[in-house]
């Protein structure tokens, strides 16, 4: 029954990906694709939680296969990103194409690290 708990985080997270994606991206007049940069890193800060809070015992693994399997798999888009990427490259926008793929590991690693010492620092 574990696989339901992923199918029930990933019916919630996909469409709160194109929610989220669309109400920031509309905000900007800008090519870089700020929708997608959101919703990756705040999927990598959820999941960093999640991970934090397992692994100080303060929840347990059925909550992260719903929560970071689930959910965090579906929210978190590394296609899009990656199509983003290359598109911007094509168009002749290299420093943005760059500015999105090192920004974009960047900030998801620090996000990640950041979710997991806030949940093992306030649960463990």
């Amino acid at each position: 029954m574990n696989w339901l708990l992923v199918v029930a985080g990933a019916a919630v997270g996909a469409p709160m990906r194109y929610l989220i994606d669309r109400a920031v991206q509309v905000r900007h007049e800008s090519e870089f694709p700020w929708g997608t940069f959101v919703v990756n890193a705040t999927g990598c800060l959820v999941l960093g939680a999640v991970t934090g809070a397992v692994s100080a015992g303060a929840e347990s693994s059925r909550l992260q296969l719903l929560l970071g399997t689930g959910l965090c798999g579906a929210l978190t888009t590394y296609s899009t990103f990656s199509y983003e990427s290359l598109r911007l490259a094509e168009r002749g926008r290299q420093f943005l194409a760059v500015a999105n793929t090192a920004g974009s590991l960047l900030v998801g690693l620090g996000a990640a690290v950041l979710g997991t010492a806030l949940a093992e620092c306030l649960l463990g």
